[in-house]
């Protein structure tokens, strides 16, 4: 399937004069496409010519029939697509053709090491409360890029997605859609347990087993624009209990819409010193102290963090193959996936969706060790679901594949975890997994939380050395 260019009605864009201030659309969005040839999050409602991939009809708001006694708040959600027949499987001997429809990295991560990807019906589960669809019509038009340029953030989004409706400047709508990855719907509230692994040299090891708290004050139903201070996602929670290298280690992170004028704040509680300290290295290309440095802290979610080191193209807009309602994972054990050069096949799920295709560059006198990355964020719940990475020397040096998982109590197909495998060592490693045979298999809970699990006074009075 070929790239294609996905013009929107929202006209060409334009520089703001001599002020210095970003692009800004030319004409406003038609929300009411919203409600007619669009979803509400501003996808393709209907489905492809080819009945490959369906219509969107309203996404998984409901557990299907069968699922009925599932209790969420006692467990985490089962695999609601279990009974699917897969329809084939992409290996070796058949890459050839499926090329269009795999990107660089996973295409060089089969040839190298025997990885496969098994592609089943394609559900379009992508959900959110009525109140969300609310907030995202009112977006439109409204949110608008900050000072510098799209890359420097937004201001004007609340409660919704902020650029449903991508511009048809491809240099202004792929940063758009990279804001969009950041705001996505994920609740209002959120509390996960989880379990991190890498594999060097096919060695399998925990490096961090945490419960973590996160407050979205961007998606609050009872907030607003005027009362919204900036920080779309906060983390906070109880922190990191195994392994004993880590356990009593605590992290409270603020991410912002806007990081010109709210940047980004971190404290830490390290593990036995019981100070409490700012950490502003949990940024950019720091590698990840909780990943034993095999991926960079701005690796997390496909993307993670303020997205001003480079510079965001939309490529157009295509059908590709990507990890897809992953529920699945959670049923299965450490032992059974981690394979030693890859996540067992046997365990994940992929379907066939229409992606945004963004490539970023660094920006002119920026640094940062991946020098390319190419994105394919899915067009429902503009999740990133695979990305590739470049560096200095135009050689391919990661891809990661993102998984999502249905929770139609929430509603929504919300992040679940990432997988990044770094084809220059063979290495892997796993962020933020939940799995049968966790420290943690616990359900995740969408309520509210105290305020005081995200502010540092009370982590340092609470901890331990």
């Amino acid at each position: 399937m070929k790239r294609r260019t996905f013009a929107v009605t929202a006209g060409a864009s334009m520089v703001a004069g001599n002020s210095g201030r970003a692009f800004a659309q030319s004409a406003v969005p038609d929300a009411a496409l919203l409600q007619t040839t669009l979803t509400p999050f501003g996808s393709e409602r209907a489905g492809n010519a080819a009945g490959t991939i369906p219509a969107w009809t309203g996404g998984l708001t409901a557990p299907p029939p069968g699922f009925e006694s599932w209790d969420p708040n006692k467990e985490l959600p089962p695999d609601f697509f279990a009974s699917d027949a897969m329809l084939y499987e992409v290996n070796a001997s058949n890459l050839a053709q499926y090329t269009s429809l795999l990107s660089e990295g996973i295409q060089t991560l089969i040839k190298n090491t025997g990885f496969s990807v098994k592609v089943y019906p394609t559900h379009r589960t992508a959900a959110a409360p009525q109140w969300v669809y609310d907030f995202i019509v009112q977006n439109v038009g409204r949110a608008q890029p900050e000072a510098g340029g799209i890359r420097m953030g937004f201001t004007g989004g609340y409660g919704g997605i902020p650029f449903p409706i991508p511009d048809s400047d491809p240099m202004m709508a792929g940063g758009q859609i990279i804001w969009n990855h950041h705001a996505r719907w994920t609740g209002s509230w959120l509390e996960a347990n989880s379990d991190s692994y890498t594999v060097p040299n096919g060695q399998v090891t925990l490096v961090n087993a945490e419960r973590a708290v996160f407050v979205y004050p961007y998606y609050q139903q009872d907030g607003s624009l005027a009362t919204f201070d900036g920080y779309f996602s906060k983390v906070g929670g109880p922190g990191s209990f195994a392994p004993s290298t880590v356990a009593g280690g605590q992290i409270i992170s603020y991410d912002s819409t806007n990081p010109l004028q709210h940047p980004p704040i971190a404290w830490q509680l390290l593990a036995g010193q019981g100070r409490v300290r700012k950490a502003p290295e949990v940024l950019y290309d720091t590698p990840s102290s909780y990943a034993n440095g095999i991926i960079n802290y701005d690796e997390y979610y496909g993307f993670n963090g303020p997205t001003d080191r480079y510079d965001w193209k939309l490529l157009g807009k295509r059908e590709m193959l990507i990890p897809y309602n992953n529920n699945k994972i959670f049923h299965t054990t450490a032992i059974e996936g981690f394979q030693p050069k890859f996540f067992s096949p046997d365990a994940t799920r992929w379907e066939l969706h229409r992606v945004w295709e963004v490539e970023a560059v660094l920006h002119p006198g920026e640094r940062n060790v991946l020098t390319r990355r190419r994105m394919y964020i899915d067009e429902d719940t503009w999740i990133i679901g695979v990305v590739d990475c470049w560096g200095a020397d135009n050689d391919i040096q990661r891809t990661s594949t993102i998984f999502n998982a249905n929770f139609p109590n929430l509603p929504g197909t919300i992040y679940k975890d990432t997988m990044c495998y770094n084809l220059q060592t063979g290495d892997y490693v796993n962020l933020q997994g939940s799995f049968k045979d966790a420290y943690t298999y616990v359900p995740w809970t969408f309520h509210p939380v105290p305020l005081s699990e995200f502010q540092p006074q009370a982590m340092a009075a609470a901890a331990s050395y």
